[in-house]
């Protein structure tokens, strides 16, 4: 077997149209791995709607819980036979040609153990509303950080296929709370010393809704993960030889943007109660005075501005 796909399946709304994406690969070497989270839904019922030898079906005794996902991601790992590992969003989609075209790939950087691809952004009806940037057709290890820290290499773990010795000889899927950023960190170490390779073809389609962890999860617990991607490629960039000085700047604004973000998050959902957790709670979340006195002051003058030069601020805003 040389693919293995796995589903960690939690959701049964779109997961049929998930399984019909996969089935319908031009590719045929692969086998599709679910893995029922103890799901409130009838995932069974779909999955026995699929007359295909390929399908292993597993169902936990225990619900990992959306904090712990990244355990039934490792689930579905260590039921794989294939040579190459993808894990797959229950709600998202393949192109049909995604196994084929990443098995080009993999044959031309024959090396490497990681391996991503351009992706489309489909809403809820399938339609297609938005694409990843280009990346490079390759880069080594240490721009493929800086790419995504910076913001222009944007992935959602089903636009990857690793290979899967590459995964296991690190323990799995890094794990940080709800999964978040463990994509990335996940990537970053498989690439080990070798880099990253890509297809510009759109071959995963990540399906944007108002189930998504983006729009349902806890800011608290994102921030923790966060936390934890940052100490991981400072734990990087300590052990590495090189200064890797673009890479140390670029962590410095990262860490900083992501600190102002989850301060402004909090006060726009719960006000003044928003920051006054911030400042309670600023050495769990790693905030510091100054970026609490840097964003009040920021706000106060867009407000005082907002009053003296109202059309400036619109247009600014």
């Amino acid at each position: 077997m040389k693919y293995s796909i796995g589903i960690p399946a939690f959701k049964a709304r779109f997961l049929e149209e998930c399984i019909n994406s996969i089935l319908s690969q031009t590719f045929w070497d692969f086998e599709l791995i679910l893995v029922n989270d103890c799901s409130p839904d009838d995932i069974l019922s779909i999955v026995h709607k699929f007359n295909d030898l390929r399908i292993r079906y597993y169902e936990n005794e225990f619900n990992t819980g959306a904090e712990n996902v990244i355990d039934n991601w490792n689930k579905c790992l260590s039921y794989a036979t294939g040579d190459f590992f993808i894990l797959m969003g229950d709600d998202d989609k393949l192109d049909p040609n995604y196994l084929q075209e990443f098995d080009k790939l993999i044959t031309r950087f024959s090396k490497l153990d990681v391996f991503h691809c351009k992706i489309k952004i489909i809403n809820e009806s399938s339609e297609v509303i938005g694409l990843s940037n280009c990346c490079p057709e390759y880069e080594d290890t240490n721009n493929y950080i800086l790419n995504c820290i910076e913001g222009r290499s944007e992935q959602f773990i089903s636009d990857i296929v690793f290979r899967k010795s590459a995964l296991l000889k690190n323990g799995g899927f890094f794990k940080l709370p709800l999964a978040w950023s463990s994509d990335y960190v996940s990537a970053f170490i498989a690439c080990g010393n070798k880099g990253i390779a890509y297809t510009a073809n759109p071959l995963f389609l990540y399906r944007k809704n108002q189930f998504n962890i983006t729009n349902t999860s806890s800011l608290e617990l994102k921030r923790i993960a966060i936390i934890g991607m940052e100490n991981w490629i400072l734990n990087y960039l300590d052990n590495e030889k090189k200064s890797l000085p673009l890479l140390r700047i670029a962590l410095n604004k990262f860490i900083k943007n992501n600190k102002e973000a989850f301060i402004q998050q909090m006060i726009g959902r719960r006000k003044l109660h928003g920051l006054y957790f911030c400042f309670v709670n600023r050495k769990v979340y790693k905030i510091s005075m100054s970026n609490l006195y840097d964003l009040i002051l920021n706000r106060l003058l867009i407000k005082k501005a907002a009053k003296m030069y109202p059309l400036l601020v619109t247009k600014l805003n």
